[in-house]
């Protein structure tokens, strides 16, 4: 917003029981990459630098509270539940003293941007005392509608049960996103009634007091997918399967080849560096930073890890929270690793667990190797030093250090430090008693004869 544009207020409507979703959980705290509606709605509209920000809850407020602790947002509660305008109006004391512009919008629209706000707002400027938000669904059954003029002048909102025929064959619907100055907004709200088929204080409603007043009321639309409300399970997943497409373009636009785009799933704050290469079947959780010019092969899943660049992933390998591969750094199949730093050009090839670890710079794991690092009530670090070799089906019993250009011999339990350049083997003494195995199969083969006859 520019210094010459009126402060902002939001309101976001979150009180609903949301039943179709059938869930313990808040409908709006229901994730969309990894990240739930409403913060994903609150993050959007940060852009717009919101002067305040008042979230309306009412069932399970409790689970709204946590999820919005730090962030600066207000809660108002309503209860009884009396419609969408008597919610709105729920927010009036948290904004005593604000004057500027009120937003109002509903918590399961996480997709509404700043963009189309900024639109939104412009119509204030243009005149308007009240500025509405329409869109066109294929579906329109469940919307109440926007009668307008060809200039967007509204000459009427209804709602669907109220509608008649003629105004139900209206494709333009309210998405429920509505703006108004600050003292007109109070005083419409205040003025709405409920003599409507719900006997519910509808927010449309507001647009309706501005026209009996002679204001003006305008609209702007955008596209059903912006907007469309997500209230079940089956919205949810089509929700998700949006901003993943939206997600896959983005990224390649931004210089990463995706092998199989609809394949791939990124997390809501995934970051990729150019020329990244994704093949098939990778998911990438929350906190996943890949730098340029790493290569993340085939079913791999990346959470709260940083890969640096050049680095190659996979394919079959979980990095885990805390891992942090250095430049050049490889981890290949079937390997998992948690908490623990990789050095510039460090590798485990194949069949290892790396956690609570440091691995210097050009390391070498071998295959079957683990860093044991939990006794049963404590986690224990393993420090494994540059260009060390660890022998494959090690065990690293934390805490331990293994030196600079150590070796560990294949198959050794290290219980103890290894200095620089120590080779260390700690195996059984191997017993070797010629002829037992012939002598051993010749008496089984005699006793299974024996059996038959």
């Amino acid at each position: 917003m520019t210094s010459a544009t009126p402060p902002l207020a939001i309101i976001v409507l979150a009180a609903g029981k949301g039943t179709r979703m059938k869930s313990d959980l808040h409908k709006v705290l229901h994730p969309i990459a990894g990240h739930p509606m409403l913060l994903h709605l609150l993050a959007s509209l940060d852009a717009l630098a919101p002067e305040r920000r008042v979230i309306v809850a009412g069932d399970r407020a409790e689970q709204i509270e946590a999820a919005l602790a730090g962030s600066g947002a207000q809660i108002a509660l309503q209860e009884p539940q009396l419609g969408t305008a008597h919610a709105a109006l729920q927010a009036k004391d948290a904004l005593t003293g604000f004057v500027g512009n009120v937003l109002v919008c509903f918590g399961d629209v996480p997709f509404l941007s700043a963009v189309t706000v900024r639109r939104l707002v412009g119509l204030l400027h243009g005149g308007a005392m009240v500025g509405v938000l329409g869109f066109r669904p294929a579906d329109t059954a469940a919307y109440g509608r926007i009668i307008a003029e060809p200039d967007g002048t509204v000459r009427k909102m209804v709602e669907h049960k109220d509608a008649n025929a003629e105004e139900r064959a209206v494709t333009l619907c309210n998405s429920g996103v509505i703006v108004a100055d600050s003292a007109d907004m109070w005083r419409l709200l205040e003025g709405v009634g409920n003599d409507n088929a719900a006997g519910e204080y509808y927010l449309p409603d507001v647009a309706t007091g501005a026209i009996a007043e002679g204001g003006v009321v305008k609209v702007v639309e955008t596209g059903a997918d912006e907007v469309a409300g997500i209230n079940s399970r089956a919205e949810l997943a089509a929700a998700e399967a949006t901003w993943q497409d939206y997600k896959r373009e983005e990224a390649m636009a931004a210089g990463a080849s995706l092998r199989a785009p609809e394949t791939v799933f990124f997390s809501w704050d995934t970051e990729l560096g150019r020329d990244v290469t994704v093949e098939p079947n990778v998911v990438f959780g929350p906190g996943a930073k890949i730098a340029d010019k790493a290569t993340i092969r085939a079913f791999c899943h990346i959470e709260g890890a940083i890969v640096g660049e050049g680095c190659e992933v996979g394919p079959f390998a979980r990095l885990r929270p805390g891992a942090v591969l250095g430049e050049k750094a490889k981890v290949g199949n079937f390997v998992e690793i948690k908490n623990a730093v990789m050095g510039k050009g460090a590798k485990a090839n194949h069949l290892s667990y790396i956690g609570d670890a440091e691995v210097g710079a050009g390391a070498n794991i071998g295959a079957g190797t683990i860093t044991c690092n939990y006794d049963g009530y404590f986690k224990h670090k393993t420090v494994i030093g540059e260009r060390a070799f660890i022998g494959s089906n090690s065990a690293l019993v934390a805490p331990v250090k293994i030196g600079a250009d150590a070796i560990v011999a294949a198959g050794s339990a290290v219980t103890r430090d290894v200095m620089d350049g120590e080779l260390r083997i700690v195996r059984g003494e191997q017993l070797v008693k010629p002829g037992w195995a012939d002598r051993f199969h010749d008496a089984m083969k005699k006793k299974k004869a024996e059996k038959k006859g």
